[in-house]
């Protein structure tokens, strides 16, 4: 399988996705779960919708401490973002139906991104001093190894939403637009912004991707937010997961699962939130990130603190 996998990222991706699946099967349907040192896991607590805005705010108080310099660290993120939708533009100036997709997965890789701020906030809540390099602390942790391979697993994730994209696009509105882009003497045109758009919002096809899009987009958000609400965290701050990285990871994600199930209605709240901010950041050419990323970032550590004993 790992041949074929390192010549289909998208298999492997998959095969990570149902790993993933089984570890928050295993957390829905069992209660008394124990980590693989057989320590209890730790003890969750029940939130209210009202405790979010408390975690923003803290979550801003953090930012606020030294705002230049997160706001230097976080411009990472919207130049990176920039560079992928470039990126997605190719050779031929095709693929603006990836740039969306590319946007809309932040959502997908924001519990790893904010992995270094969540070290900050950690830093600070101990009365340790801080500077915006101590974001690199992470480096540092005992749980490197099960930090990385779940945030490699997010990114297989984010790979196969990509993936997911491009089909849906090749399936409705991809032969669409292949056809006007070529003339009846069969000299093709250049794809333009213009045209891609009327063929999305003026056609069934387009239309189609869009709905359907939407829908497979929110059950990878679902999933992520299941498996990752306070994974991170709680690798970072919790010594007894596990004594391999892949169980701490399996005991992260299961606690992270039975968090959820613990606050539905507060946590697919913060899962609200955290996509109403992310998109408001991405208008302004992705500009605004570069204030939501740094903020929701502590805000996860905070709400973190608050669903964890």
């Amino acid at each position: 399988m790992a041949a074929n996998a390192a010549r289909n990222p998208l298999l492997w991706a998959s095969v990570l996705l149902e790993r993933a699946g089984v570890a928050a099967a295993s957390a829905a349907s069992h209660a008394d779960l124990t980590t693989a040192t057989g320590q209890a896991p730790p003890k969750i607590r029940r939130i209210r919708v009202s405790d979010l805005w408390e975690c923003l705010a803290d979550g801003w108080d953090d930012f606020l401490e030294s705002r230049v310099h997160y706001v230097m660290l976080s411009l990472i993120y919207p130049v990176v973002g920039l560079l992928l939708s470039r990126v997605s533009m190719g050779d031929t100036g095709r693929a603006y139906y990836l740039i969306y997709p590319l946007v809309a997965g932040f959502t997908l890789l924001g519990p790893f991104a904010a992995v270094g701020l969540e070290e900050i906030s950690r830093r600070r809540e101990h009365g340790m001093p801080v500077r915006w390099l101590d974001a690199l602390a992470v480096l540092g942790s005992p749980r490197l190894p099960a930090i990385i391979f779940f945030g490699a697993l997010l990114c297989a994730v984010y790979l196969l939403w990509l993936g997911t994209a491009h089909g849906l696009y090749r399936l409705t509105v991809g032969p669409m637009i292949a056809a006007v882009a070529t003339t009846p003497t069969g000299v093709s045109v250049p794809i333009s912004v213009g045209l891609f758009l009327r063929e999305v919002f003026t056609t069934g096809a387009g239309w189609t991707m869009l709905v359907v899009g939407t829908l497979i987009g929110f059950v990878f958000a679902v999933v992520v937010l299941f498996i990752g609400v306070i994974s991170f965290p709680l690798l970072l701050d919790h010594a007894d997961l596990g004594e391999t990285a892949g169980a701490q990871v399996s005991t992260a994600m299961q606690t992270s699962v039975l968090a959820v199930l613990a606050n539905p209605v507060p946590i697919f709240a913060w899962g609200a939130i955290v996509a109403g901010l992310l998109l408001l950041g991405s208008l302004p050419l992705l500009v605004g990130l570069a204030v939501v990323m740094p903020v929701l970032g502590h805000a996860t550590w905070h709400l973190y603190r608050r669903v964890i004993e």
